[in-house]
C-alpha cells in the first residue's frame, strides 16, 4: 500500500487515465488527414488536476505510467504545474499510454494505445490519499478495464465513507468500451457513490441511447444516485439539476473558438473548485463557463496562473444571464 508523508490537505484527488497526447498540429475533425503531432500531458483526470493548481488549488493525481522516457515527461508536468506527485505509480512492467488527438473546434477524434492507466490496482490506492482530499474525481474511461475499474470502485466507496465528494464523468465511448451491457452494469454500479456529474448531450446519448430529451436524460441521471447533475448542451447551454429537480439554465454565450481540447476538463475544474468555496450549483456553473471561454479562445492549455479572484469579479455581469428554474 502505497504512504505519503504528512502533508497539505488536498482540495481534488483525481484517479484514473494520465496518458500522453499526440495532438494534431493540423486543424481537422478526422485523424485521417493529420500528419503532424505535438506532445501533451493527457487524460481528463490529469488535465482536472493541472486546471485546478493553476486556478490556485491543491490536487493530486493518481495514476499508473512505465518508467520511459513518456513517464517521465507526464511527471514532470505534473510538478511543473504544482500537482503533488506522491500517488503517481511508475512501473517497469509496463508502459505510458499513448492517445492521438485531432485538433479541432467540434469533438475531437483520436485514437487511442492503452497500456499502463488500465493496470492501477486496488491496493495503490491508499485511504490516506482518500482521507487527506476534499474531492474524489474519475471518469468513465477508468472504469472500462480491470484493475482499475476495481480500484476507481473501491476508491469511491470508501470517498463516500469518508465523507468525501466525488464527482464522475460520464464519458463513455463504444469505441473505448464496446460491451454496453457491462458498461452500463459498471457505470450504474459507479453512481452508488457519486454526488456531482456533468454529462454533455453526447455523453447522455452514448450512456442511455438517443431519443430522450435534455429533462429525460437529467432524471435518468438522478435515477442512477447522483445528487447534482450539470447537463451541458454546447451552443444551448447548460442545465443544472439538484436533488431531482432542474433550478437554473445557464446560456453559452458566444465566443471565437480557437481550440476545444480540453474544454470539457477546464469547465471540470472550474466548477470544482468553486463547489469547494462554498458556491452554489449555479454559481459554480458560471465560475466553470468563465473559465471554458478563456481555453476555447486559446491555443493548447491556459496559462500558468488564472486569477480566481478577477473571475469572481466578472461573474456578476455573468449571473444576470442565469435564468432559475421556478419550483
Amino acid at each position: 500500500m502505497v504512504m505519503a508523508p504528512e502533508t497539505e490537505p488536498l482540495d481534488v484527488l483525481t484517479i484514473g487515465e494520465m496518458v500522453v497526447d499526440f495532438i494534431s498540429v493540423e486543424k481537422t475533425d478526422t485523424l485521417s488527414n493529420a500528419s503532424t503531432f505535438e506532445r501533451h500531458l493527457g487524460g481528463s483526470p490529469a488535465n482536472i488536476a493541472v486546471y485546478v493548481s493553476k486556478l490556485g488549488g491543491t490536487s493530486a493525481v493518481i495514476a499508473k505510467t512505465g518508467i520511459g522516457a513518456f513517464g517521465q515527461f507526464l511527471k514532470s508536468e505534473l510538478q511543473r504545474h504544482g500537482v503533488t506527485t506522491d500517488y503517481l505509480m511508475m512501473d517497469h512492467r509496463t508502459h505510458t499510454t499513448v492517445i492521438f488527438v485531432s485538433s479541432t473546434a467540434a469533438t475531437p477524434d483520436f485514437e487511442e494505445f492503452r497500456s499502463g492507466d488500465y493496470l492501477l490496482r486496488p491496493e495503490e490506492i491508499s485511504d490516506e490519499a482518500i482521507s487527506r482530499t476534499k474531492m474524489v474525481h474519475a471518469s468513465t474511461f477508468a472504469l472500462s478495464l480491470e484493475p482499475c475499474r476495481s480500484a476507481v470502485l473501491g476508491a469511491f466507496r470508501r470517498a463516500r465513507e469518508m465523507g468525501k465528494i466525488v464527482s464522475l464523468d460520464p464519458n463513455y465511448s463504444r469505441r473505448v468500451w464496446p460491451d454496453y451491457k457491462e458498461a452500463r452494469g459498471v457505470i450504474s454500479e459507479a453512481y452508488r457513490y457519486v454526488d456531482v456529474t456533468k454529462p454533455s448531450a453526447d455523453d447522455a446519448r452514448r450512456v442511455f441511447g438517443p431519443g430522450y430529451e435534455p429533462e429525460q436524460y437529467i432524471e435518468m441521471f438522478h435515477d442512477l444516485g447522483a445528487e447534482i447533475v450539470i447537463f451541458t448542451m454546447g451552443d444551448e447551454g447548460n442545465l443544472i439539476s439538484e436533488n431531482g429537480r432542474i433550478t437554473a439554465h445557464v446560456p453559452a454565450r458566444p465566443v471565437a473558438v480557437v481550440d476545444a481540447t480540453g474544454a470539457g476538463d477546464a469547465f471540470w475544474a472550474g466548477f470544482l473548485m468553486a463547489t469547494l468555496e462554498g458556491n452554489s450549483a449555479v454559481h459554480s456553473v458560471l465560475f466553470a463557463r468563465e473559465i471554458v471561454e478563456r481555453k476555447l479562445t486559446t491555443k493548447g492549455p491556459l496559462p500558468s496562473e488564472i486569477d480566481r479572484e478577477e473571475v469572481y469579479a466578472s461573474l456578476q455581469e455573468s449571473q444576470a444571464g442565469a435564468k432559475r428554474q421556478k419550483g
